[in-house]
């Protein structure tokens, strides 16, 4: 929860200034009236009417003075559930004001600044607030496409009883809103790689090949005695025991292609929001499988919370990356070899793509990324598929198959799950070059 507070360059001479200037138009009037019939009193000399001058003068401005007065005793706080959601799905914003004065106030109008993109701008009008006392209001937000959006600052506005002035107060708290690429989740099926841990197996590396080669560290509370390594405890004079077995996480990479001229329209239903959503859905799944996974875009940046990362736990590591996947935007590059320079230095675990349009030179990029990874699985967006009459360019998916890839057209309305299990079938039963679906599918 976020509270409010005056904004900043609230001093009282600034203040007072822009609390005259709240006056409305009957209270601009009134105190016209005022001035003008207190003139002629004083010329006609009618004390009557002096007196009847100088309480139309009066009243705005002692209307001005309560409402100054109030504006610093309204309390305004935001609460945002949840602070990060999937796109297409809702989070609900909770307001609550509260009148921390002796005094009640007027009608109040509240405001919340909202990107256009998340609908409209919320208002609700509340009616008089007693001495302590407290008005909660909420409203839905939902996006469509991913990103962060800022939620506030929260607008008060406050009116006086005879409609002489208003006054609008702007709290400084804000709050910002995370849609994040929408997931799928993916059949546990046998891709290239499973021999590497993917399946049920784990690369282990053993602590104790033979009693000259043990690895002991120092003894700790809890530990069983019969793993006291008694040789390493005479020697460093304290207890010591041997190290367990421990696993090795598998790896997999999952490369996302952002090549601004390797994608055709925009919008949540464009081939670039497709990919950007099958990655997030592929880090995740890999993730509770077990693996150590790295996200690569095209220009060789990899994206924040790997598995062996500081982040710790898969569900962090997941967290961190679908942040980054939030706000991942085209790149200006035209080629894929800077990411094929990061992929360099592996030789073992799985390489997840999901590639744009391919000409002649970047299919030749990939093959190399193929030989400098154990096994490689691409979905490819041509942009022919996501046209009306398109269809995709064999020629690319042929060459990718030679160089050891499975690949995989995407077409639009396919569904990742689907194009999952198909590269799981296609490793164990290659399809020929150019056998596609309607969809994009194998067939």
């Amino acid at each position: 929860m976020t509270a409010g507070s005056p904004a900043a360059g609230d001093d009282d001479e600034g203040g007072i200034r822009s609390a005259l200037g709240g006056l409305t138009t009957r209270g601009r009037s009134f105190l016209a009236a005022g001035v003008a019939a207190a003139l002629c009193a004083v010329v006609l000399g009618q004390s009557d009417l002096l007196r009847v001058g100088l309480l139309l003068a009066v009243l705005p401005l002692l209307c001005v003075a309560v409402l100054y007065r109030t504006r610093h005793r309204v309390a305004g706080s935001r609460l945002l559930l949840p602070s990060r959601v999937p796109a297409g799905s809702e989070a609900r914003v909770h307001l609550r004001l509260d009148n921390v004065s002796r005094l009640p106030t007027g009608l109040l109008m509240l405001q919340d600044h909202v990107p256009y993109l998340l609908g409209p701008r919320p208002r609700f009008v509340l009616d008089r607030v007693e001495p302590g006392g407290r008005r909660e209001v909420s409203y839905r937000v939902r996006s469509d496409l991913r990103g962060r959006y800022p939620l506030g600052p929260l607008q008060l506005r406050l009116n006086d009883p005879f409609g002489m002035c208003e006054l609008t107060r702007s709290f400084s708290a804000a709050d910002t809103l995370t849609v994040i690429p929408r997931t799928e989740p993916l059949p546990p099926v046998s891709l290239p790689g499973d021999a590497t841990g993917y399946g049920d197996g784990r690369q282990r590396t053993l602590a104790l090949a033979g009693d000259d080669d043990v690895i002991p560290r120092t003894y700790r509370h809890g530990d069983d005695l019969r793993r006291v390594h008694w040789r390493s405890t005479a020697r460093y004079g304290e207890l010591m025991v041997r190290r367990e077995e421990q696993p090795q996480r598998p790896r997999c990479t999952v490369l996302l292609d952002t090549r601004r001229a390797a994608y055709r329209g925009a919008g949540p239903d464009s081939a670039f929001e497709w990919a950007v959503s099958g990655a997030a859905s592929a880090v995740v799944h890999m993730l509770e499988r077990g693996f150590s996974v790295q996200l690569l875009t095209d220009t060789g940046t990899s994206l924040p919370g790997g598995g062996d990362g500081p982040a710790g736990s898969p569900q962090e590591s997941a967290g961190l990356m679908l942040d980054a996947l939030a706000v991942v935007d085209h790149s200006d590059g035209t080629g894929l070899s800077r990411a094929c320079d990061v992929l360099r230095g592996g030789g073992e675990g799985l390489l997840v793509a999901f590639l744009g349009d391919m000409d002649e030179e970047q299919t030749a990029v990939a093959a190399r990324m193929r030989r400098r990874s154990g096994s490689a699985v691409a979905f490819v967006l041509d942009s022919g598929l996501w046209t009306a009459d398109g269809a995709v360019d064999d020629a690319v998916l042929a060459r990718l198959r030679e160089a050891g890839w499975t690949a995989v057209p995407a077409g639009p309305g396919a569904a990742l799950p689907g194009l999952w299990r198909e590269a799981g079938r296609e490793r164990a039963h290659p399809a020929p070059a150019g056998t596609t679906g309607p969809s994009g599918r194998w067939s």
